[in-house]
């Protein structure tokens, strides 16, 4: 190996070191919700997001998925979802990700 091809190569292991530390921390891990999530799926323990989101159309929350992260707090699965309403509020639910049932309900904008 020459010089040069060192030289790039600890120049590009330095760029990629300073930008990882200018990347927010969850930035860093945002593969680790869908991990989590697919493997809960997998075996069982939750239900499909396209399902919980369709539950909750009927559940009278429509809207415009924003967001989606995977939690597992106190031995539970919770889909935390914002959503962009019709009347121009945003809604973050927590949603109990075994049988769509919603446990907590924040809302920002005008009412």
């Amino acid at each position: 190996m020459n010089t040069s091809t060192l030289i790039r190569r600890r120049h590009f292991a330095v760029c990629a070191v300073g930008l990882a530390m200018l990347l927010p921390w969850g930035a860093l891990h945002a593969d680790d919700d869908h991990e989590r999530a697919r493997q809960a799926l997998a075996e069982g323990l939750v239900l499909p997001l396209s399902t919980v989101l369709a539950r909750l159309q009927e559940q009278g929350w429509p809207g415009q998925v924003l967001k989606v992260e995977f939690e597992h707090e106190q031995g539970q699965y919770i889909y935390e979802i914002r959503l962009l309403q019709p009347d121009g509020r945003v809604a973050k639910l927590d949603v109990d990700a075994q049988n769509a049932q919603v446990l907590k309900v924040r809302q920002k904008g005008k009412h």
